[in-house]
């Protein structure tokens, strides 16, 4: 055969496959595959970690999410829970620390800068 002026032999294209020997190529399928059996077993307990946390994260959103509500049929009935109560006193407290500090700051800021 002649193709573009030169002299092609009819045959087989590509490489020649080299000469593997099977019991070596077996033992590297194996290998292999347990490296994947491995690999698959450690996804799944990371997926199983996953989703044991995600489940106990959502149990205590529900027991918080139950906890407001009967906070709100307590308001609802004329009661404040203790609960709040103790927020919104720690709040104020809270608030009156923070402008006695801010008093006190400006003072020590004021008290600096008239002394030259």
């Amino acid at each position: 055969q002649v193709v573009g002026g030169k002299v092609k032999k009819p045959g087989k294209r590509g490489r020649k496959p080299a000469k593997i020997d099977l019991k070596a190529k077996l033992e590297r399928s194996r290998q292999s595959a347990r490296e994947c059996r491995a690999r698959k077993k450690l996804r799944y307990q990371y997926l199983e970690e996953l989703v044991s946390s995600r489940e106990r994260a959502i149990c205590a959103l529900r027991e918080e999410l139950e906890m407001y509500k009967q906070w709100c049929v307590a308001m609802d009935q004329g009661k404040i829970p203790s609960e709040i109560k103790a927020l919104l006193t720690g709040e104020e407290q809270g608030k009156a620390q923070q402008n006695s500090t801010k008093l006190a700051k400006a003072g020590k800021t004021e008290a600096n800068s008239s002394s030259p």
